[in-house]
């Protein structure tokens, strides 16, 4: 399965409420889950893909290996780790949640592993998150063109993230959105708004279906049903040049996550 490049989310998707969640998700017709050490939710992903009762090779499940986990020989075992949680035999995609803080391993050292973790048979395709230009640059240097199927970033609307993105997709890289709706906070925009009432459609699904026209991947999430839906349903919306034109203007520059510890932004 190539990667579904609108998937669902698990952050805060935790205990009984979560499962039903990501169950919700699956049975409206998601096939990509979006987990990560840090969330806790990867026992409740394996339980609702079990409940589904769909076959493993219908839902791609993505995991990303916390910061925690980056030292030497500590990759591949926090993703056995991971795999015992979901009870799987392997991910589709493993990403390296953040690269090191500074002081911390060199990207040899993790991307090396997460490399090897592939060639075991855990994960059919590696990526990055959060990883700037300097640092995809260094990752090909280290694994070669091709190696990286995604970089998951931070991007919707307000926060284009226009420079980074655009450099991902030159070296054929999928661009995955995090906080793709900006909180929630896009539903507001006039712009998104009125495009939605044009078309019968929520400003949520309009911003969702102007980054999948921009070729990106887009991980939403909801604890609510018919929100699930909905999310799904912006797959079905076909944006006209004018319409994305519109929304290509809208970026604030307004990034919502942005640890101290963080890497330096381009």
């Amino acid at each position: 399965m190539d990667m579904p490049r609108l998937g669902f989310g698990t952050y805060g998707r935790t205990g009984p409420e979560g499962i039903a969640a990501i169950l919700a998700a699956l049975e409206v017709g998601y096939q990509h889950l979006d987990t990560a050490q840090t969330y806790d939710t990867e026992r409740e992903v394996g339980e609702a893909v079990r409940r589904s009762g769909l076959s493993r090779d219908e839902v791609f499940v993505t995991t990303k290996v916390s910061e925690e986990n980056l030292g030497e020989k500590q990759v591949i075992p926090s993703l056995e780790r991971s795999l015992d949680a979901l009870r799987l035999d392997h991910v589709d995609l493993a990403l390296i949640h953040w690269p090191a803080r500074k002081g911390g391993p060199a990207p040899e050292i993790y991307l090396r592993q997460i490399a090897e973790a592939k060639e075991r048979g855990l994960a059919r395709h590696i990526g990055v998150s959060n990883f700037t230009i300097a640092l995809i640059e260094e990752a090909r240097s280290i694994l070669g063109d091709g190696a990286i199927l995604t970089n998951q970033v931070e991007l919707n609307p307000w926060f284009r993230n226009r420079k980074l993105a655009d450099h991902c997709v030159a070296r054929g890289m999928i661009v995955t959105c995090y906080e793709p709706l900006a909180r929630g906070k896009v539903g507001a925009d006039p712009v998104l708004r009125r495009i939605a009432d044009e078309r019968g459609a929520t400003p949520e699904q309009v911003a969702l279906a102007w980054e999948l026209a921009q070729g990106y991947a887009a991980i939403p999430t909801s604890r609510n049903p018919d929100r699930i839906a909905q999310n799904l349903a912006a797959q079905e919306i076909s944006l006209s040049s004018d319409e994305l034109a519109e929304i290509d203007v809208l970026d604030r520059g307004i990034r919502s996550i942005d640890p101290a510890w963080g890497p330096d932004w381009d």
